[in-house]
């Protein structure tokens, strides 16, 4: 929806010859309120400790992807929002990726995502992302189940925020709680004087909302009264009708949007007033009324959305340029502008461990596809949420909607929908602010990737006003010599870097003698693109955790998904102990002398995976700390960051005890230890007493480092990290032929992959193996055209 057409009507036109307070605000919103909002995808909807949590994230400008923001910070928190990890995402075309690995002593909680970009904090934080994800634990003490009962609450909208008397108007009634709603609901309206008798009766068309009816007789008072399915009800008050003011009916269909607008002892009747009609904070539509008269109305065509669906944001003001009525309304419902993934093959078995693929067009105009496959259990359980829910509703609204899926899924209720929208204001701005010429303080503007700050210093003084030299080397790419004027502050700014591997910056100062001694230099490097607190509060969710019984339940989801992890730990140990039976008969060779010579017994694991620093060039230069090397180093072994910054080491999601020369340390003491001292580091997997470990030996006597034989980092060296790398999702079949085969195969997710594209017009293949159970699968394909037109596939194939 990138173009957006404006339809003026005006039934007598005057000339103006300066913009109005109306104008000024409208060009006030387009110009200064534009805001993005973000949907994340998770493999999964529920999480067993142990497993990794693969997500995508779409970033959108209104209703096309974001071309605003390059880079989002996905955080994942505990229950008492404590930060357990985050990752920093590159997004191209709005889209990034990411997974998170849960450790598996991680107690079972309530888990929840935040996703935002930098430029999102500029406004409300509710329009952030927060996504709720249960984790369970088979020992922990407490359990997580689903609360049997809510507390709700409910409230009662008229159409358009008016209640004139005498004039019919719809009200939608909406229910709200911390946790769960109610499963269906009644209401009646009563009159306060004669409540015996109704004056009309609703059910509800949801969890969410019901809507009704009524006219208000003068001097009345209304009342609704709500009842749930459980019996518990409630009464609430409907607004006290006015004398005065304006009636506002809209309906929504394939062809536009009516409208009617009808007042009631106005004094110059509607003369004077103006509808305006807004998509995203841009004017889509405008008519003004400049003859007398008590009643207008006009059917605005989808037109004005390229015929794309979306919220229509339709505003009344009066003669003075003042809000005097608001609705909000959905184009074109019940006909939804989705494309179907258009599939040309598929090769699909029930044979355990059979390998599966589905091929999509090359001939289509979607290139670019996400696809999730899971074993469909056959209880056709509906997604709570969705990518078109994002879209078109939850991103910009921070009510609570239960299962807003439900409202674009292929029997939605349109009615419902249109309910919902009754009870909802558009609250991304306040019309008052925006009229009076205020605009959001921006203070963090959008860029392009990520920014740093560098600070050079010789002699422990700052270099202000002086020419410095910076030897930029990313990974182990050839290095880059760039010479910079540093301000008055002393600084050197690196802008719109876009890595994912470590860039190791270094600092000389005479670019004629780089090789001279740079023992003076000092250099450190400040990222410009910063994670911001999270100040607000968890949305309330239907989970409660109870005291674990004796005998703990779980979920079959969540035993499938503890003997996947055994699985994979079965595995890679198998594959170990292959690569062990292959060295034996050997030859010893330097690096076994080398372990022999700096191991004691306790340390002497045939279990274990050895670099030689010593006897090979294990391409250090440009890292200063081991930990951050060691990332991606040996299967199993996992990075996840504490409190203070320093990557603390995981095999198979379970911590591993540190040591340096045999004695237990902390990563903060090895996060400080030149990288060139260290003679070998040895990955130690659950053998004997010592179990999971990583242990660092320094260099001893005269031994000297073949990787640093070239180049030894000084201080005058800092690294970039730049943006987390996804892990690859793996899709090979669990080995039938390995020495200790896996019996029983119960992997959910068959197949992850953010990213599926085509070249030369060779089919985008979706290929899988299966498990041992699935009979069916449900495949999930999202994908966008170069015009944003959505592709947006779910069905369970067999």
């Amino acid at each position: 929806m990138k173009n957006i057409f404006c339809v003026l009507l005006i039934s007598m036109v005057t000339p103006v010859l300066a913009q109005t307070k109306l104008e000024k605000a409208i060009t006030n919103l387009e110009d200064n309120y534009e805001q993005e909002k973000v949907y994340l995808l998770t493999d999964k909807s529920q999480y067993a400790a142990g497993d990794k949590i693969w997500f995508k994230s779409f970033v959108f400008d209104g209703y096309n992807r974001s071309a605003l923001s390059t880079t989002l910070f996905v955080e994942l928190y505990n229950s008492d929002k404590k930060l357990i990890d985050w990752k920093t995402v590159l997004l191209t075309n709005g889209e990034g990726s990411g997974d998170f690995q849960l450790k598996e002593d991680l107690p079972e909680q309530v888990y929840f995502v935040r996703a935002y970009t930098p430029y999102m904090t500029n406004f409300n934080e509710d329009f952030q992302i927060v996504k709720t994800l249960p984790v369970y634990n088979p020992n922990s003490t407490e359990s997580l189940v689903i609360a049997k009962s809510s507390d709700w609450s409910a409230k009662a909208f008229p159409e358009g925020g008016t209640f004139i008397n005498g004039m019919p108007t719809k009200f939608a009634v909406r229910l709200s709680a911390n946790s769960s709603l109610p499963e269906s609901w009644t209401g009646k309206i009563i009159d306060v004087q004669n409540p015996k008798t109704p004056v009309t009766t609703f059910k509800s068309f949801d969890k969410n909302v019901a809507s009704f009816t009524i006219t208000p007789a003068s001097g009345k008072k209304y009342q609704a009264v709500i009842q749930d399915n459980a019996g518990k009800s409630q009464t609430i008050d409907l607004p006290q009708a006015a004398d005065s003011g304006l009636n506002v009916e809209v309906h929504s269909s394939k062809e536009g949007i009516k409208y009617t607008l009808k007042g009631v002892n106005l004094k110059q009747q509607l003369q004077g007033y103006k509808i305006v009609g807004l998509i995203n904070n841009h004017l889509a539509y405008r008519a003004n009324i400049n003859h007398l008269t008590n009643e207008a109305s006009s059917l605005i065509p989808t037109k004005i959305s390229n015929g794309a669906n979306g919220v229509l944001q339709l505003v009344v003001f009066d003669e003075q340029d003042n809000p005097v009525a608001q609705r909000l309304c959905f184009i074109k419902p019940g006909d939804l502008k989705i494309e179907k993934a258009e599939i040309i093959a598929q090769s699909l078995k029930q044979t355990p461990r059979s390998f599966n693929s589905i091929d999509l067009s090359p001939e289509s105009y979607f290139k670019n596809y996400t696809v999730v496959v899971s074993e469909d259990d056959g209880t056709q359980t509906p997604d709570e949420e969705n990518i078109l829910s994002a879209l078109w509703l939850t991103g910009d609204f921070t009510s609570k909607i239960d299962s807003p899926a439900q409202y674009f899924s292929k029997n939605a209720n349109t009615e419902a929908l249109d309910a919902l929208l009754i009870s909802e204001n558009w609250k991304r701005f306040d019309w008052n602010s925006v009229l009076s010429g205020t605009t959001p303080v921006i203070k963090t503007q959008s860029q392009q990737y990520l920014s740093y700050r560098v600070k050079p210093i010789k002699n422990n003084a700052l270099l202000i006003n002086s020419d410095v030299n910076l030897v930029l080397q990313l990974g182990k790419n050839q290095p880059a010599f760039n010479q910079f004027k540093t301000d008055q502050n002393g600084y050197v700014y690196l802008h719109n870097l876009n890595n994912d591997e470590p860039v190791n910056v270094s600092l000389f100062v005479n670019s004629e003698n780089k090789e001279s001694s740079t023992d003076n230099l000092f250099v450190t490097v400040e990222p410009l693109v910063n994670p911001s607190e999270f100040k607000g509060n968890f949305p309330g969710t239907k989970y409660t955790l109870v005291k674990s019984a004796k005998s703990k339940t779980l979920p079959p989801a969540i035993a499938r998904a503890i003997n996947t992890q055994k699985n994979i730990r079965k595995k890679e140990s198998n594959d170990i102990q292959i690569q062990e039976v292959a060295l034996v008969g050997k030859k010893k060779d330097p690096k076994q002398e080398l372990d022999k010579q700096l191991s004691t017994g306790m340390f002497s694991s045939v279990n274990s995976t050895v670099f030689d620093f010593v006897n090979e060039d294990q391409h250090v230069s440009g890292y200063t700390n081991i930990l951050d090397w060691m990332q991606g180093k040996a299967a199993g072994l996992t990075f996840q960051r504490n409190n203070s910054g320093a990557n603390v080491p995981y095999i198979r999601g379970q911590q591993a005890k540190l040591y340096l020369d045999e004695i237990l340390t902390d990563p903060t003491m090895i996060s400080s230890m030149p990288v060139n001292n260290i003679a070998m580091v040895k990955i130690i997997k659950g053998s004997g007493l010592i179990g999971d470990a990583v242990a660092i030996y320094t260099m001893k006597g005269n031994m000297k480092s073949k990787s640093n034989e070239k180049e030894t980092p000084k201080n005058n060296s800092a690294i970039i990290k730049g943006y987390d790398k996804p892990s690859e999702f793996p899709i090979e079949m669990i080995d039938d032929d390995a020495p200790e085969k896996i019996e029983n195969d119960t992997r959910e997710t068959l197949y992850w992959n953010p990213n599926l594209f085509d070249s030369d017009y060779v089919p985008p293949r979706i290929k899988f193996f299966n498990n041992d159970s699935a009979k069916q699968y449900k495949v999930l394909i999202i994908s966008f055209d170069e015009d944003d037109h959505i592709l947006f596939d779910q069905q369970v194939l067999k």
